[in-house]
């Protein structure tokens, strides 16, 4: 390298000591467990990658883990590059799929799941199924957190506007969980540069870590002290002065500047004035072309290639020489020329700088350049290399015009899909789009890609996929698409509809021949059960189904189409209201079979109609296997939805703590996840324990926080809505604003056809609370429906809330007798939290009726049934009561256990029954930081000093009541 370069590099340094040091600094921190992020930012050639090169080689990480990458355009638009720019080196995809090879310590525990993201051709070790985009996420996020645990790490990534998207994704994700990380993320721009993925990179700018540097030029003094490290004679100020202002103080346009001048041997003197404003125009470009013009055909030829196929790798040279179509001997004598040049990076195979890059393409005509791309992409397809990296050429050709074009494409994506990349998989697939237009097969692999990141984008393809499609089994695969697609976005009208015509065509096909065969059957029992799902989500589609539902013969179960149908049959059955054995035999029929066939919806679906036939048991057992199967798949949403309902089933059973822990680990997880404005079932169940706990207010305070929008027209998410906010209003002394609800309530399921008297048991809760109101005569009407929607339902927990509803409502001598009715039979339900207000209401009867030696005995076991279930606001209400009769008990009082949150529970649970702190953090998609605060806050407050006294301390409160039936016991002890 002459003067010149050695001019640019140092220069690019000069008056850099401020950013060195803020560097320095956020090193630093990071070192002592503080996660920073820096961005970088400047125009072409200011120095962004000389600064990163010197604080990376510089004492500020000092007995650091760097890893450094870069991103280019060419493979841009790959998913996961950036991701695989800085772990590649690491060199873990390899040694994994290596026959005999021991899996790298680096990839433990949920770290595996970051695989897809970091080989070559992901999906070559096993089947190429898609992989959603949470898992890769999760398991790069744990590959960061495993490399700290060897020290503090620094992840530097060069040429940032230029990164994926996804990658861009997984820092943002990464940086939001980062917590006391010992991590450092440094990402360089360009300002001019139009980022490949503004959206991401704009979401990681915002971040509160984010530290924003930006490189300013080069004073007159540093132009000074670089023009005199290019021309050793004396330098006139002028001379100076000119050069800063044509270079606007750019070290890569003030070195190319001056290299030119000297090339024409120009002094730095007042008679070079003219030469400097002369060349100074468009001067890294001039300069590119006058040395290559200086420089021989071929050599020209090469260091074209070289732009074109971005950087190559060593082993692949012989690419260069192959696009050149110059031999391969020569290639090495060229590229030795081109780096003497300042043309070819020293130290990689690739352009000096992505302006010399720009230079090099801009020097080839338009057609000429399309041509070298064509023939970059069918080499590197020859080469056997991978699609996604011929894509990228691909996507830079003016048209896909070729076939082989769109299999390169196709494959590209369905490599990126592999990857859980889909912003990738969309781009390649969009430009297949372009050179088939009519396609219905890549309108619905588009579709499937977008179905994770743009759902209204994806429901688009899939209605033009169905007006081509032309054969039935086609349309009716694309329906099912259509359907899932729609429940994202709130369409569910849309999709009905689309697939009961599907249906109707399909049956009719299947219908004209003999008995169709098992892919035509399973085909036709994904539609029906499809159709359930989309139908049973919106109040607007839920009569249509149910007609539909009428004529539907149930399916033996032996398919996972199948079981999806029988769980959505089972609740349709159970909200009927008519036959508990019906949906009971249902449910038991959609839970035969493999979580991994079946997934976690049946289980989820089939846990309600369970749950409202007092069967909790196996509610409670497809709940748990849901969430073991989310769990293992690192699938976040179904684990929130699973650990949600299971928060609403244990409060039905009285077990309002575990309840707590269950709904507020659901609360916590959502919280770091973008989604979370659509999701409303964690909080319901949240808000739902808290009232009971006594907490009305921190109940409205999360439940006022719910937006999400056009929350009246879902079926089962508004009615567990109404019901919390209603018990919540009436707690808070509201009585006027929670029977407008619960009425509210009443109306919206009958809008429904739900007729099911334990779902939303609105009519109970306006009996008591009209009866509290002194105005029992207005439950009437009220109570009499629901008591016959009991009598019908028939079991013991619907009978009991019946005859609570008439105790309360009646009075009298008749009054205490239904009461007594009501205790008698939720004595015998799973509902013990009802089962102690039974009890309650009973004492209260009783002492209006003049017998306090009977209300005594049922408010002491009221209030001690009720501490035993968690229900702290009954419990203290009910030895209120107990006292001013005349009888004793000791202040109710919470435990130590009641001053756990949810979480500290949850957490609790896990830690004494063996689990670590990093597998409690895996298992419940949190950073190991937040297990150890709430384990900090667990010690604290049930005086342990450490773990192994947990498991004695937590189970004294789960200690089984003799009185309670076997169900009881068997349902504690869940961790």
């Amino acid at each position: 390298m002459d003067r010149t370069g050695e001019s640019w590099l140092s220069g690019s340094l000069i008056g850099r000591s401020r950013e060195l040091a803020a560097l320095g600094e956020h090193a630093e921190a990071a070192r002592s467990g503080r996660a920073g992020l820096v961005i970088l930012s400047g125009p072409a050639g200011i120095g962004k990658t000389s600064l990163l090169h010197a604080f990376v080689n510089g004492g500020a990480c000092r007995d650091m883990t760097v890893l450094h990458g870069r991103c280019g355009e060419v493979v841009t638009n790959a998913g996961y590059g950036g991701v695989r720019a800085l772990f590649g080196r690491l060199g873990l995809s390899e040694a994994d799929t290596a026959d005999g090879a021991e899996e790298s310590p680096l990839l433990r525990g949920s770290a595996r799941r970051a695989l897809p993201a970091l080989r070559p051709r992901p999906g070559e070790e096993g089947p190429g199924t898609a992989a959603t985009v949470y898992p890769v996420l999760h398991g790069l996020y744990w590959l960061t957190v495993n490399l700290t645990a060897r020290g503090p790490l620094v992840l530097v990534l060069d040429d940032a506007h230029w990164c994926d998207e996804r990658s861009l994704r997984w820092i943002d994700f990464l940086l939001r969980r980062a917590d006391d990380l010992p991590l450092l993320v440094v990402l360089a721009r360009r300002t001019e540069a139009e980022p490949a993925a503004p959206g991401a990179l704009a979401d990681i700018a915002a971040h509160p870590r984010s530290t924003a540097l930006r490189l300013e030029p080069l004073t007159e003094d540093g132009v000074g002290e670089m023009v005199g490290r290019v021309f050793p004679a004396p330098v006139d100020p002028s001379f100076v002065e000119r050069a800063a202002a044509v270079s606007g103080g750019n070290p890569l346009k003030l070195a190319r500047l001056l290299g030119e001048l000297r090339s024409r041997g120009a002094s730095p003197d007042e008679k070079s004035l003219g030469a400097v404003a002369e060349v100074g125009q468009g001067v890294v470009a001039l300069s590119v072309r006058a040395l290559l013009d200086r420089l021989p055909a071929w050599v020209r030829d090469v260091a074209t290639s070289i732009a074109v196929l971005g950087e190559v790798e060593s082993e692949r040279a012989e690419h260069v020489g192959a696009l050149a179509g110059v031999p391969a001997a020569l290639v090495e004598e060229a590229v030795a020329a081109l780096r003497r040049a300042e043309v070819v990076a020293p130290d990689r195979l690739e352009p000096a700088h992505d302006v010399v890059r720009s230079a090099l393409l801009d020097s080839a005509a338009a057609e000429e350049l399309g041509e070298l791309r064509v023939r970059a992409a069918l080499l590197l397809s020859d080469a056997g290399r991978p699609a996604e990296e011929v894509a990228g050429q691909l996507l830079l050709v003016p048209a896909v015009d070729q076939p082989w074009m769109a299999r390169v494409l196709r494959d590209a994506a369905a490599l990126a899909e592999t990857r859980g990349a889909p912003e990738a998989a969309v781009r390649y697939l969009y430009r297949v789009l372009e050179a088939e237009p009519d396609s219905v097969s890549a309108r619905a692999q588009l579709a499937r890609s977008l179905a994770e990141i743009n759902p209204r984008e994806a429901i688009g393809l899939l209605e033009e996929a169905l007006e081509l499609a032309l054969d039935i089994r086609v349309r009716a695969t694309i329906a099912v698409q259509l359907g899932m697609a729609c429940l994202t976005v709130q369409r569910a009208p849309a999709a009905v509809r689309v697939l009961g015509e599907v249906l109707d065509a399909l049956e009719a096909e299947l219908g004209s021949g003999p008995h169709p065969d098992p892919a035509d059957r399973e085909l036709r029992a994904l539609v029906q059960s499809v159709l359930l799902i989309t139908g049973c989500d919106e109040k607007a589609t839920i009569t249509a189904v149910r007609a539909r539902f009428a004529r539907m013969a149930a399916p033996a179960g032996d398919t996972p189409a199948q079981r999806q149908i029988l769980a959505m049959m089972s609740v349709l059955t159970a909200m009927d209201g008519r036959s508990a054995e019906r949906a009971v035999r249902q449910a038991r029929r959609a839970q035969r079979g493999s979580d991994a066939a079946t997934g976690t919806l049946p289980l989820i679906f089939s846990s309600l109609a369970l749950s409202l036939a007092d069967e909790v048991q196996g509610s409670l057992e497809a709940l748990d296997r849901s969430l073991r199967y989310s769990q293992e798949n690192a699938a976040v949403w179904t684990y929130v939805l699973a650990l949600s309902s299971r928060a609403l089933m244990l409060h039905a059973m009285g077990e309002i703590p575990d309840a707590l822990a269950d709904a507020q680990t659901a609360v916590e997880i959502i919280a770091g996840e973008r989604w979370s404005g659509h999701v409303t079932m964690p909080q319901t169940a949240l808000a739902t324990a808290l009232v009971d706990r006594g907490e009305p207010e921190r109940a409205e305070a999360l439940l006022e926080k719910i937006d999400r929008p056009n929350l009246d027209g879902f079926v089962l998410e508004y009615h567990f809505y109404l019901m919390a906010r209603a018990r919540a209003r009436w707690a808070l002394g509201d009585g006027e604003t929670a029977l407008g609800l619960l009425l509210d309530c009443g109306r919206s399921l009958e809008e429904t056809g739900f007729t099911n008297p334990a779902f939303a048991p609105w009519w109970v809760e306006a009996a008591c609370l009209l009866a509290e109101l002194k105005r029992p005569e207005e439950a009437g009407d009220i109570v009499e429906w629901g008591a016959g929607l009991a009598e019908r339902w028939g079991t013991s927990r619907a009978l009991g809330l019946a005859a609570l509803a008439r105790g309360v409502t009646t009075g009298g001598s008749r009054g205490v007798e239904l009461l007594a009715e009501s205790v008698e039979s939720l004595s015998r339900s799973p509902a013990r939290a009802e089962h102690a207000r039974a009890e309650y209401l009973l004492g209260g009867a009783l002492l209006e009726a003049g017998d306090p030696r009977g209300a005594r005995e049922h408010l002491r076991t009221a209030a001690d049934l009720a501490w035993r279930c968690g229900a702290l606001a009954l419990a203290k209400e009910a030895r209120r009561r107990l006292v001013a009769s005349g009888g004793r008990m000791r202040e109710i009082t919470a435990s130590p256990l009641d001053l756990l949150t949810g979480m500290e529970r949850t957490v609790a649970n896990l830690a004494a029954a063996g689990a670590g702190n990093r597998e409690i953090a895996e298992s419940l998609f949190i950073t190991v930081r937040t297990v150890e605060m709430h384990l900090t806050g667990v010690y604290r407050k049930l005086s342990v000093g450490h773990r192994a006294e947990l498991g004695a301390v937590l189970h004294t409160r789960s200690a089984p009541d003799p009185r309670a039936p076997a169900w009881v016991s068997a349902s504690r002890g869940r961790s």
